[in-house]
């Protein structure tokens, strides 16, 4: 797995684990994402919230969707408050991850008391050479 910004993905879950510790569950995930804002602002870590961004196709823009949170424009965070973290949510940030380029990805998953998370890194394409 990539090393890369596990020093600011670590900071960003350890303020999660505060939001989950003082909240607990049963909250939307709109209080969970003003919430870690505050988190993240105390331990000095830059974010912005529900920040549009740009899919491309052939060069043609074909939608926006909003990353719940861009932090420190190196790692997209994605909030839940689901019974679990599915792949249909690590499918959705995987592909967030190829729209944007941004190398490193997690979902917080606040629907439990306790606080599921998942840190996925974007990985090249692997390419089939055996044609």
């Amino acid at each position: 797995m990539s090393q890369r910004h596990y020093g600011l993905t670590g900071a960003i879950i350890k303020c999660a684990f505060h939001v989950s510790n003082e909240l607990g569950a049963g909250f939307l995930e709109s209080v969970y994402e003003k919430a870690m804002l505050v988190a993240m602002k105390d331990e000095g870590i830059t974010a912005v919230s529900q920040k549009p961004i740009e899919v491309t196709f052939r060069g043609q823009g074909v939608g926006t969707f909003f990353a719940d949170l861009l932090v420190e424009d190196k790692v997209i965070v994605e909030l839940k408050a689901a019974k679990a973290i599915t792949p249909e949510h690590q499918a959705q940030l995987i592909n967030y991850l190829k729209a944007t380029g941004i190398e490193v990805g997690l979902i917080l998953n606040f629907g439990n008391p306790k606080l599921e998370y998942k840190r996925s890194p974007l990985t090249p394409p692997r390419i089939n050479l055996a044609n």
